[in-house]
């Protein structure tokens, strides 16, 4: 096997090969567990720099396998799945540290961190695709990972969030089987790398190709959180705060947000989304779950729940980029991959360790947090006004892009969705910040004995991945012009894939 071959394959591996030996060990290994998971953590961050810099210097790395004629499974790696890889494997890396620290002393860690480690390898998979079938399998095996994580607790409120995460994933599942295999009964194997290959269908199957688009778009639409299809999103919270975190800033909502990206890119081509009409009803449903999410988190006394409703919100920032079809915008909604996983999984590392260390579940019990944890709630802060869109924070560069990419493709109604989604954001953040900062404690915090001890102010496992975390969301604001910034690959990308 070439090295080309070899590095996607070991990208795969080094998160695959550690889930599935934790599997094997004895419950009380823990030393063990923690080495296989931060050495599969730190092995993965190695092999996608080196990835990162073959791609930049103009190299091809590719891994196929045929399973039966016609149908292969390909790793290929190009600059839209090193966006999306990169943030995989950063973001992994700082949850393991946070889950080791959070789960310690809990049962059944053996499963968790098998299935977690699972999960981001079918992240990766997704992420490297290189054909339509890879991405479907990849895709099913991050909704069966997911699925222990989610009802990890094993209480009554675990398992029916489970089930009903199930009934959301496993339905959406049909449509896009269903979409997969009507496209490439007309078109073959349908890979990522050729351009879009539905462009010589479209005057003879025009209807057909519209009913493929939204049937695609409805079985990504689910883990994506697209209003209707957002239900099973909040009720996943009742998760441990790492799951959380894993499902809205790393796999599951970004891999269905990653597969409408595909899809208008890579399957029918920002050209053939214009020609066929379907990109503006896109953008609309992707304006109308913006927000809608942000009134319903409005409403939210819980602060996971808050959150959840927040990821509803924001994720739909970056369908609303794509559909839009225009230069600009698409640069706005692919950085958004990635500035809205920083923002995000900083703010339930901040509700886990709020939490975790004073038992702060809701917001009202948040009065006066900034001083009993206030590099924690700084981080919670920062992240909080890059949300709403508070510059220099990196949330600011997505919407700032968004909005001069809509008026570029003649859709000024975006602004008015962008400033309303801004004003919700602050509505329900801003008295927060106010609570945490400026009211005094309601009385005694209730400290957890279990994080005594530490020298921070609560265990370094929960205290340092969000202050890296949020210093990474105000970096990417502040360095965004650079062109290896978050926004300098976005636009790399934009400008080979645009106009296909």
């Amino acid at each position: 096997m070439t090295v080309a071959a070899w590095l996607p394959v070991a990208t795969l591996l080094s998160s695959l090969t550690p889930g599935l030996l934790i599997f094997a060990l004895p419950a009380g290994a823990h030393r063990t567990r923690i080495a296989f998971n931060l050495i599969g953590a730190a092995l993965k961050l190695v092999l996608v720099a080196l990835l990162l810099w073959g791609v930049w210097l103009g190299e091809r790395y590719e891994a196929r396998l045929t399973l039966v004629p016609e149908l292969d499974l390909v790793l290929r790696v190009d600059p839209l799945a090193m966006l999306f890889v990169t943030l995989s494997a950063g973001l992994w890396f700082v949850t393991t540290i946070y889950a080791i620290s959070y789960l310690a002393g809990t049962e059944h860690q053996n499963r968790f961190f098998g299935f977690f480690a699972i999960c981001v390898a079918a992240t990766t998979g997704i992420a490297l695709a290189g054909n339509a079938i890879t991405f479907l399998i990849f895709y099913e095996l991050l909704t069966l990972s997911t699925w222990p994580l989610v009802v990890h607790r094993g209480d009554a409120g675990s398992l029916a969030a489970g089930r009903h995460y199930l009934a959301y994933t496993l339905a959406g599942s049909a449509p896009l089987l269903l979409g997969v295999v009507w496209m490439q009964s007309l078109t073959g194997p349908v890979e990522f790398a050729e351009g879009p290959q539905l462009g010589a269908h479209l005057d003879t199957d025009r209807g057909l190709l519209i009913l493929i688009f939204w049937l695609l778009i409805a079985g990504l639409g689910v883990k994506a959180a697209l209003v209707p299809l957002h239900g099973w999103l909040p009720t996943a919270m009742v998760a441990p705060a790492p799951v959380s975190a894993l499902l809205h800033a790393v796999a599951v909502v970004k891999a269905g947000a990653f597969g409408i990206v595909r899809v208008v890119h890579d399957v029918y081509g920002t050209t053939l989304v214009r020609e066929l009409g379907v990109g503006l009803p896109l953008a609309l449903l992707a304006a109308a779950t913006i927000l809608y999410g942000s009134v319903l988190a409005l409403r939210q006394t819980d602060l996971k729940r808050r959150l959840a409703f927040s990821t509803v919100s924001q994720v739909s920032y970056i369908t609303l980029g794509v559909a839009l079809a225009g230069p600009i915008a698409t640069i706005g909604g692919l950085v958004h991959l990635i500035h809205q996983g920083l923002m995000k999984i900083t703010m339930f590392f901040c509700a886990g360790a709020f939490a975790e260390t004073v038992h702060a579940h809701r917001i009202d019990q948040l009065d006066g947090i900034g001083r009993r944890m206030p590099w924690t709630t700084l981080a919670f802060s920062v992240a909080a006004l890059g949300m709403i869109g508070v510059p220099p924070v990196a949330g600011f560069i997505s919407k700032w892009y968004l909005g001069t990419g809509a008026l570029e493709a003649g859709q000024p109604w975006v602004i008015f969705v962008l400033g309303a989604s801004s004003l919700l954001n602050a509505a329900y953040f801003l008295p927060v910040l106010y609570r945490a900062w400026f009211r005094p404690p309601a009385g005694c915090w209730h400290e957890d004995a279990h994080r005594a001890g530490s020298r921070f102010e609560t265990s370094a496992g929960l205290f340092l991945p969000p202050v890296v975390t949020a210093a990474a969301a105000l970096a990417a604001g502040l360095f965004a012009g650079f062109a290896a910034s978050p926004l300098g690959w976005a636009t790399l990308i934009a400008a080979l894939g645009h106009g296909r």
